[in-house]
Order: C-alpha cells, then structure tokens, then sequence
C-alpha cells in the first residue's frame, strides 16, 4: 500500500511530486531545500539553510508518525564541500546514535540555487 504524506509546517512541492511517500513500514522523504514554510522564502546562510532543511524533514517525519530515530538512510547535496564541517556539526546536532547511514555529495546546482538539500528514508514501524 502506497500513500502520499502531506503537511503544511513543511513546504509544499514545487514540481510533481509528493513531500513524501510511505510504502509499507517505510516512508521516502522527499528532498528538502531550506524554504521557509510560513513565508515561502528561502533562507540566508549555510547554517540557517541546514536547519531550516532538517526542520522541514522533522515536519513531514512528523506528519507520517516517525522522527529522526528511525531514518535508516540520509542523502544530502551540497553545491560546496567547503560547507560539509558545518553542515555536519548541525545534522549532528539533530540525531543520537544510533546515526542512520548516509551519503554526502557536492552537485553543480540545487534548486533555487539554495546552498544545501536533504533527503531521508525512514522505518515507520
């Protein structure tokens, strides 16, 4: 059984395609680049668009009844690996161990050429 999660405390999406997906005991996030749900506006700074992501996750983890305890996989894009020591502090900050696997990678462009994007895949169960 497949169903569409949908919240308004995380932004809406901007293309065909749902913030998220559970598909059996799991949930497939889409990715998240650090809009502000209430304003509708992008963020400034690597930091706040870091958190600002990672709050988007959290709502819609929320919305579909899990948290970042039960990610098991984390994807995020960076446009700089220069960012990666302090994008990592404040991921950090967000998890306990045990930390869910993850990959990391610098892209040419991300969209509305934000600074970083995440995406996250969670056990609902």
């Amino acid at each position: 059984m497949v169903k569409a999660i949908q919240t308004e405390k995380a932004p809406a999406a901007i293309g065909p395609y749902s913030q998220a997906i559970q598909a059996g005991d799991f949930v497939y996030v889409s990715g998240q680049i650090p809009i502000d749900p209430k304003s509708g506006e992008i963020v400034d700074g690597i930091a706040s668009q870091t958190k600002q992501v990672l709050e988007n996750l959290k709502a819609i983890l929320t919305e579909a009844e899990s948290d970042f305890s039960q990610v098991v996989k984390f994807t995020i894009y960076l446009a700089s690996m220069d960012h990666f020591a302090e994008v990592n502090e404040i991921y950090g900050s967000f998890l306990t161990e045990p930390y869910p696997a993850r990959a990391t990678v610098e892209v040419s462009r991300l969209p509305k050429d934000v600074l970083v994007e995440m995406d996250v895949i969670a056990y609902t169960k």
